[in-house]
């Protein structure tokens, strides 16, 4: 031969008859490269060089990203210590705090803390909760990384420390963290620990996806009903194929609550704790996004007309499913759990189930409101609802799908239990102060009508509505008659209670629009 032309050096794995397998394949389209070189002119040498192969091309585009041999599952054993952390609760330059996501942090090394805490949440206006947390927030901090990165995870039991400022009020337990992003043993790294005691392991992210990480520690219903919770992100080796302007994350979980029998209070409000009952049941006394009922209206997200948005989602629940929706887009790419290769388009709504995630981007078409919700409405009235502010009108645009709360809440038993019946049933068709709706705004009824009306109403109102002029008047206004209820006459003396206390305690917050027909077809549960 007129030239020397060594095919490339292959390395060789000795994994396995599968890793011997894809060295040879290699090798082979090594091979047929040198024959095209050594065969042809000075030219075919360098079309050679810069065309790769039928052969090469296939091997290369046939790589799996998900082949095992090329993942990495060597893990130390997890450390325990007695050793107390008594610094900052969440600590790593990972770490995101809020629904605004920060770009990855430069690195490939993910050291991450979140210690445990039991302290006091306002889950709703007036509504202070017993929770427990990682990082001493509820949801816990975002945490992002990508795919091959090592993430070397502390966390301290600290749920008998009070936290500053704030009454403990859930006496100390054993906690652990399970990463839903982690391959490793169970019974190593994901043991409880004591108060006082600290577990240090860590791991590699060998799957792109958005996962949830939670306690792991019996019952982990309760557990993860209080609150310890939260997402990690993590992204392909080589990132997202698509490029956008905005990047938020959204959890959606569910609170069961009920007021403290102890009759405790925080801040001149009645304590809540968590309700085992309703837990068992499947039967929310709250749905909400990042925390809060509501919170996500107070606080929307921004985007700009024409801008394209990244969303983040998760369901915590910890046993209801949820169905996204942003009302006025289409999601254009949708990847179940995450993963870019689990890919949808032109999507209205994301079915997730408990612990589903899903990434999901959507264009905004132009400047208003846009209103994310859980299509099932009934979740939606418990307060999973949230904003993108993109132009729109500042007290929150379109509100027709979302609930507008009433501020403050009762210290009454009786009342606190009138308020969050007429939540979880009436804000579909009715508000305290938001104005009219599909029925009458309640805030001033103790006013308008006595309480032997009112309790005759509530019992009974399709008699009502054949026998009484009042009612009779209110049926021709609204047009939509109230079904009746079946209400015990312990619940009514509660909804009683609740609307005498509205109307001593709040003011109208302005005219809320009716809401949409869709929700109030699917509530069908209206109130004075």
């Amino acid at each position: 031969m007129g030239h020397s032309l060594s095919a490339p050096t292959v390395p060789v794995e000795t994994g396995g008859p599968r890793s011997r397998l894809t060295a040879c394949a290699a090798l082979s389209g090594a091979f047929v490269l040198s024959l095209v070189a050594c065969g042809g002119s000075e030219t075919g040498s360098r079309t050679a060089a810069s065309t790769p192969s039928p052969a090469a091309s296939t091997v290369a585009s046939s790589r799996d990203l998900y082949d095992v041999l090329e993942m990495d599952f060597k893990t130390p054993a997890a450390v325990l210590t007695d050793q107390r952390h008594t610094g900052a609760f969440a600590t790593g330059d990972s770490l995101n705090m809020g629904a605004t996501l920060q770009p990855l942090a430069p690195g490939t090394v993910r050291e991450i803390r979140l210690d445990t805490t039991h302290k006091i949440i306002e889950i709703a206006p007036g509504v202070k909760f017993s929770a427990w947390t990682f990082g001493d927030t509820v949801p816990g901090p975002v945490v992002r990384a990508r795919v091959g990165d090592r993430v070397k995870f502390t966390m301290s039991n600290r749920s008998d420390e009070p936290v500053p400022g704030v009454r403990m009020t859930a006496a100390p337990m054993m906690h652990s963290m399970d990463f839903h992003s982690a391959m490793v043993s169970p019974q190593d790294k994901y043991r409880s620990i004591a108060p006082g005691q600290t577990i240090s392991f860590e791991f590699t992210l060998n799957y792109p996806g958005v996962f949830m990480y939670h306690c792991g520690t019996p019952m982990v219903l309760e557990h993860i009903a209080s609150g310890m919770y939260g997402m990690m992100i993590v992204e392909p080796r080589n990132g997202y194929p698509t490029k956008v302007d905005r990047e938020y994350a959204v959890t959606q979980s569910e609170f069961y609550t009920k007021p403290d029998p102890q009759k405790r209070k925080v801040d001149g409000q009645l304590l809540h704790v968590l309700d085992g009952d309703r837990l068992r049941t499947k039967a929310p006394t709250y749905t909400v996004f990042n925390g809060r009922h509501n919170g996500m209206v107070d606080k929307p997200l921004q985007a700009k007309p024409g801008e394209r948005v990244r969303l983040f989602v998760l369901n915590v629940g910890p046993s209801n499913t949820s169905s996204f929706h942003v009302v006025g887009t289409i999601f254009d790419r949708v990847w179940i759990d995450g993963n870019p290769d689990n890919q949808f388009r032109g999507m209205q709504t994301v079915l997730l189930g408990s612990s589903n995630g899903a990434i999901v981007e959507f264009m905004i078409p132009e400047a208003g409101s846009y209103v994310m919700v859980d299509h099932h409405f009934a979740n939606a009235s418990q307060g999973a609802i949230g904003l993108i502010a993109a132009g729109g009108k500042p007290e929150g645009g379109d509100p027709e799908h979302h609930n507008i709360p009433a501020p403050g809440a009762p210290t009454d038993p009786q009342a606190v239990k009138g308020k969050l019946a007429f939540e979880s049933k009436c804000l579909a068709c009715h508000s305290v102060g938001g104005g009219d709706k599909l029925g009458p705004d309640v805030l001033g009824t103790t006013k308008r009508h006595d309480a032997a009306w009112l309790t005759r109403w509530l019992k009974s109102p399709a008699q009502m509505m054949q026998n009484d002029a009042t009612a009779k008047a209110l049926l021709d206004k609204w047009k939509v008659p109230m079904p009746n209820q079946g209400l015990s006459d312990d619940e009514i003396k509660q909804y009683l209670a609740y609307f005498k206390w509205a109307d001593q305690n709040l003011q109208p917050q302005g005219k809320a629009p009716p809401p949409s027909k869709p929700m109030a077809a699917a509530s069908q549960a209206k109130k004075p």
